[in-house]
């Protein structure tokens, strides 16, 4: 009963340092999503070096890096069908 759910899984693929390499962009981009949308990004606890990662706070951190996460699990997902990972 199970194995035809088994087969709708799309295959995974291991790790490199092209999925690295994907992953990180999606998360600058987020970074610069955060950056220009959050209205009040440096409100809340701040990171140690702010400066490094653009003035944004802890909570407005965490959101960005979320937010390049779930892009970056898409982008790579759809580049590994594609073939191009």
């Amino acid at each position: 009963m199970i194995a035809p759910l088994l087969a709708l899984a799309p295959a995974t693929i291991s790790w490199s340092p092209k999925v690295g390499l994907v992953m990180i962009v999606c998360n600058i981009i987020a970074i610069a999503i955060g950056k220009a949308t959050i209205k009040q990004p440096n409100v809340g606890l701040q990171l140690p070096s702010s400066s490094l990662f653009g003035g944004l706070s802890h909570g407005a951190m965490l959101g960005t890096m979320s937010l390049g996460h779930i892009l970056g699990f898409g982008a790579i997902q759809g580049l590994a069908s594609r073939g191009v990972l």
